[in-house]
């Protein structure tokens, strides 16, 4: 198939020759060599797109001259205003995006297949042809299969590239193909409030759309720095600007533990808190509402379950509804006063319930939480507290509400390239991978959040990671995640799938060198993060590999060949044939607005509006109508108390000191305050999203580390007990492991609390304090209790310059 591009208008072939002097020498009729080389002289634009995991998808132009990418510009194709019609605005990039030619061209690109020839981790590798490369992956999974079984194997979790065709997918339609391969719920994004939302709601986290926080009176966020995490032009964060422009804009309360730059003045109060400890706040507030009868009582006895005694399971103890346990009339006998919370918290008391009498009192208001806070050891209790404050004031379903949790996306539905379906049902958590690894047969259900059968038959063997830093950056525990995957018998092989030479590709023991989104010719979608801006974006070959890079789907469809199966994974097309079939699958959804594909591949972009139309309002259909439309949970309505979740907290075997509980209450875990860990180390740490970086991604691109340097903020007050002035280089350091990075003295972030943006690539000197710096060189391998999931928030330490 071939690809059609915007043709180079005569006119301008004219301008260009004539400038190059050509056109005293030169018939244009027929085309000379000379004009053909001024051609290749010319600017040409061809469509592109950020395809990394913020959820925004940008569309980009790439300029390109002499077969070389020269620069990036932002598409311009939209509306341009701060209003909020249900249109599609532009959708300007951020700098990361701008500066995707830095990652087209940097020297970290890898060239060429490589194997390793020292130990693991040594970054010790040869040059090996495609040939062989591709022999040694196809004997090793045949080796994995036949000794071991497909549920051996395990593609690792990834979000580096979220286009159509050549992505991760291409492996997990390959694995299917081969008999599966073991599976995993979650994200380390959100994987803790939306395996505690279903208890609750019976639907995930995605609430509301942003849009309707411009139709409310007060709008109240937790933990939720949206104008980093969701930076690009278009999307949720310029909903959100929008929403704050003019004389009926919200009040604004934001509520983190870091003055962010969702703040920046724009904020009617910020609300800096303890981290963890979102959840003793909501209590507090509760109980000022509850004594004050400022609750919606008729919102929580017509629309839920558990919340006072006339309400509770008929099996369910007594005193163990909501607001027995908020007075103090429950099971540990403590009222969850304001005074109470202010202890935990760090908030003043009378903050407490000033804001819990204008939560009450003010209609609507629009309830949030980012995923800040549920990314701690006890964070599904938090992300089901912070659920109730919507739920006590009955601001759910309705215009200018949400659920309390994170704002929702309206999406096109594209459709990407099939992976079928995996014969294994075995599924693990997302981060338990490296216990599947360390001690995978002794995982089970009921202690590890096994799913499909009691326990795994065997660990992994067999480690696919495309797409994807999380081996040795975003998962945790650095060193002790080394230490697994330095033991050669537990995991056998380990194959790494990437265009970066990145701290994962360092620990493999086999490196395929993928090719960039610039370098093929594919599509991108709208992503999680555009809100009602809905589009596709032509991913249009703008230069071709620079060395042997080849596309995920030419790796598979040619490992599929040395299986015998080649014809069954391409299905007869090639990569551009299935970007077409992929537009043509997505425009049977949208067959009014959406042009046929030739013309959508000449014009690189299509936009969607008005999908979010009748749409952006979570659980309107259940406010209307609670019989018709019941939620999916147990009772069909909103269950407070969740026998379930009781259930589960008799019957799985958690560590000491984990709790699951069937209120959404708080709950103490290790490394935080209270913890006599303290003693050694006083200091609070977490990772937090920064501009410059999605994920690890970006990284390494010189231009974004000026723009943004790694720094650890730090409060005045812990500054002055270590002799700390910014610019002091510091080490930063637990049990786990040591980075060191600069230090930056602001009081934009609460005394004991010390924080640096997540992503740096792990980068261990030969003492093994970690230069990159990574986070998670200090973040631990402890699971949260409920989804088995990250609590890389949830970490003590200490500070001290170097």
């Amino acid at each position: 198939m071939t690809f059609q591009y915007p043709a180079v208008s005569r006119r301008n072939l004219m301008k260009s020759v004539a400038a190059a002097g050509l056109l005293a020498n030169f018939s244009l009729t027929p085309l000379s060599q000379a004009v053909a080389a001024a051609m290749d002289d010319m600017e040409t634009v061809r469509w592109t797109s950020c395809v990394v995991n913020c959820g925004s998808r940008c569309p980009l132009k790439a300029i390109v001259k002499n077969g070389q990418v020269i620069r990036i510009e932002p598409e311009n194709t939209g509306a341009d205003s701060t209003k909020m019609p249900l249109a599609v605005p532009h959708v300007r990039a951020c700098l990361r995006g701008r500066s995707m030619r830095q990652r087209l061209y940097s020297p970290e690109r890898l060239k060429y297949p490589m194997k390793r020839v020292g130990k693991r981790g040594e970054n010790k590798f040869e040059r090996i042809s495609w040939d062989e490369a591709l022999d040694i992956v196809a004997k090793q999974l045949k080796y994995t299969i036949e000794k071991y079984g497909n549920e051996a194997i395990y593609l690792q979790y990834g979000s580096g590239s979220y286009q159509l065709v050549s992505t991760r997918r291409t492996a997990d339609r390959l694995l299917n193909m081969l008999g599966g391969s073991l599976g995993c719920y979650g994200t380390y994004s959100s994987a803790q409030i939306n395996g505690a939302f279903p208890y609750t709601y019976g639907l995930g986290a995605g609430g509301s759309q942003m849009t309707e926080v411009g139709n409310a009176k007060l709008y109240v966020s937790f933990g939720n720095n949206t104008m980093v995490t969701r930076q690009s032009g278009g999307g949720q964060a310029w909903e959100l600007d929008c929403a704050r422009q003019g004389k009926d804009r919200p009040r604004m309360i934001i509520v983190d533990p870091i003055y962010t730059d969702t703040c920046l003045g724009k904020e009617d109060e910020w609300v800096p808190i303890r981290p963890g400890t979102d959840a003793a706040f909501v209590e507090g507030i509760a109980y000022v509402m509850i004594k004050e009868n400022l609750v919606d009582q008729a919102f929580l006895d017509k629309y839920c379950v558990g919340y006072d005694e006339k309400t509770l399971p008929k099996g369910a103890p007594a005193k163990s509804d909501y607001k027995s346990y908020i007075l103090g009339e429950g099971e540990d006998k403590t009222p969850k006063t304001p005074e109470y919370a202010s202890r935990i918290t760090g908030i003043p008391t009378e903050t407490i319930i000033r804001l819990a009498r204008e939560m009450a009192k003010t209609k609507p208001v629009f309830f949030a939480q980012g995923y800040g806070p549920q990314r701690q050891a006890n964070g599904e209790q938090t992300a089901r507290a912070i659920a109730m404050l919507p739920i006590l004031t009955g601001n759910i379903g309705l215009p200018g509400t949400s659920h309390g949790g994170r704002e929702g996306d309206i999406g096109l539905g594209d459709v990407g390239l099939p992976s079928g379906k995996n014969p294994v049902k075995t599924l693990i958590s997302f981060f338990t991978w490296s216990d599947a690894i360390d001690h995978g047969e002794k995982m089970t259900a009921t202690a590890d959040g096994v799913r499909g059968k009691d326990k795994l038959d065997v660990g992994i063997k067999f480690l696919w990671t495309q797409c994807s830093n999380v081996n040795m950056n975003q998962h945790s525990d650095h060193n002790g995640t080394a230490k697994i995957l330095a033991d050669e018998k537990k995991c056998e092989f380990i194959l790494v799938v990437d265009n970066q030479m990145t701290s994962t590709a360092r620990w493999a023991d086999l490196i395929l060198p993928d090719v960039m989104q610039q370098e093929l010719n594919d599509i991108a979608a709208d992503g999680y993060a555009t809100g009602t801006s809905n589009f596709m974006v032509a991913l249009q070959k703008c230069v071709e590999p620079q060395w042997e890079q080849r596309s995920g789907y030419w790796i598979c469809s040619q490992i599929a060949k040395r299986f015998g199966i080649e014809d069954k994974y391409t299905e007869g097309r090639t990569q551009e044939e299935w970007v077409r079939w992929c537009y043509e699958e997505t425009r049977k959804k949208h067959p009014d607005v959406m042009p046929d594909f030739d013309t959508f591949w000449k014009q690189g972009i299509v936009k969607v509006p008005g999908l979010g139309k009748g749409k952006t309002v979570v659980m309107k259909a259940f406010r209307d109508d609670p019989v018709k439309n019941p939620l999916k949970t147990p009772s069909g309505k909103i269950e407070i108390y969740s026998e379930r979740l009781a259930k589960l907290a008799k019957d799985w075997t958690l560590p000491k000191g984990d709790v699951i509980s069937a209120l959404p209450k708080f709950c103490r875990t290790w490394e935080m305050p209270g913890d006599p860990l303290q003693k050694k180390y006083p200091l609070q740490c977490f990772g937090y999203h920064g501009h410059g970086r999605t994920h690890s991604t970006y990284h390494n691109v010189p231009w974004l580390r000026e723009v943004q340097p790694d720094e650890l903020l730090m409060n005045p007050i812990d500054a002055r007990g270590r002799a700390l002035k910014t610019g002091d280089m510091v080490e930063v350091f637990n049990d786990r492991g040591r980075v060191q990075l600069p230090v930056h003295v602001t009081p934009r972030i609460f005394p004991g609390v010390v924080a640096f943006p997540q992503g740096g690539w792990y980068t261990p000197d030969a003492k093994g304090v970690d230069k990159g710096p990574s986070i998670n060189t200090l973040t631990s391998l402890k699971k949260s209790p409920l989804a088995k999931a990250n609590p890389q928030h949830t970490n003590l330490v200490e500070v001290r310059k170097i």
